[in-house]
């Protein structure tokens, strides 16, 4: 008697457990995927990993909410993966889940309908769940719906989001569509970088709004950068062109030969610098590098100081020449200048060493091991340096 009373106890709590929050189903991911085709409904996917912070608060503090668990129970097939362990390494592959936790509406076919990420509070949960349980995407795919001429702004707009790395010519098509849809309407920063991502050449139908509406697009960026996106614009397939594929290298002659009569020979010689400086570090070119960047920054104060800082982080670590170093000492300088932090600081102790200014590098080398410290960061570099140094 005493063990059947304990088992009832016991299936009433799991019960009672099961009715606490969202109801997370345990089949596989093709069961979820054909279950919640035949009901007509999208799957719900809590994306975690058992070591997420966010994770763990959204489960104690948000799934069990009254509110919550009823539109989810009642309008989604939930399950819950765990993406370092099972199915879940193959989930985090296929959607290109990096962070935890990620949320994921699919439809039947598996299909993205909405991503969203972190943790967020009651009213931001039950958000994007009654945004994404539109009835359209449960019985339509987006790609359906998009060849449909479904032209909603926020649609558009997530669909960008959804396919911009997985398929990057649909994503490109949903942009031409969605700023053709918000003609008249003025842009957001984040708009004209959705903008200047799909645009690629002059023959691009984006192109068009991006030389009517420079006016307006000088506003959120100054005319210089205005001028250097459409250089690009317009040279791009020249630069692609120019670049040897078994080398890596530039061919200087082609480039010039095709973009001077398009673009003028000074805009040509910046995004052949700015080219060479984006590409060689990569391919581990680094006197080529060495040269371009030297040119690219030679008026230094047109640029950011994090940019400069990037560069002088490079000639610390792989240029020996004095002069160069000498010029990517001042890039440090402007960095250290406008704020100290670890970084900045213990790049400019190694150029400094690396010039023979031994001193100011151990000064600076002492200084970014202080911050480092105080800010609960990695030390190690300038120790290192320090030890090089006595």
């Amino acid at each position: 008697m005493k063990k059947l009373f304990t088992l009832i106890i016991f299936c009433i709590s799991l019960t009672v457990f099961s009715q606490e929050g969202i109801q997370f189903q345990t089949s596989s991911f093709k069961e979820i995927l054909a279950k919640a085709k035949s009901e007509k409904k999208l799957v719900f996917i809590d994306a975690f990993a058992v070591w997420c912070g966010p994770c763990k608060m959204m489960e104690k503090n948000i799934f069990p909410l009254q509110s919550v668990k009823e539109y989810y129970n009642a309008n989604f097939i939930n399950a819950r993966f765990d993406m370092e362990k099972g199915e879940g390494r193959e989930i985090a592959m296929k959607y290109g889940i990096r962070s935890y936790p990620t949320f994921l509406f699919l439809n039947g076919d598996g299909e993205v309908v909405m991503k969203n990420y972190g943790y967020m509070g009651e009213q931001d949960f039950l958000a994007i769940a009654k945004e994404a349980n539109n009835p359209k995407y449960r019985n339509s795919s987006n790609k359906e719906l998009f060849e449909k001429g479904e032209s909603d702004p926020e649609f558009l707009l997530n669909m960008m989001s959804l396919y911009a790395n997985s398929d990057y010519e649909l994503a490109k098509k949903v942009s031409e569509r969605y700023f053709t849809v918000k003609k008249g309407q003025p842009l957001t920063k984040d708009e004209l970088g959705l903008l200047l991502y799909f645009l690629k050449s002059p023959g691009d139908p984006n192109y068009k709004i991006f030389v009517e509406r420079k006016p307006e697009i000088v506003q959120l960026m100054s005319e210089d950068i205005y001028k250097q996106f459409d250089a690009n614009i317009k040279i791009s397939k020249i630069l692609e062109n120019s670049i040897d594929q078994k080398t890596g290298v530039i061919n200087d002659d082609y480039f010039y030969k095709n973009a001077i009569p398009l673009i003028g020979k000074t805009d040509a010689e910046m995004a052949l610098n700015r080219m060479k400086v984006i590409l060689y570090p990569n391919s581990g070119k680094f006197a080529e590098y060495e040269k371009a960047a030297l040119v690219y920054y030679k008026n230094s104060d047109d640029f950011d100081s994090e940019e400069l800082l990037k560069a002088a982080w490079i000639f610390s670590e792989h240029i020996s020449n004095n002069t160069s170093l000498k010029k990517a000492e001042e890039w440090a300088e402007k960095s250290v200048m406008k704020s100290e932090t670890p970084e900045n600081t213990y790049i400019l102790a190694k150029l400094y060493s690396k010039t023979g200014k031994k001193d100011n590098a151990k000064m600076y080398a002492e200084i970014s091991k202080n911050l480092a410290e105080s800010q609960g960061k990695d030390s190690s570099l300038a120790k290192q340096l320090l030890e090089t140094l006595k």
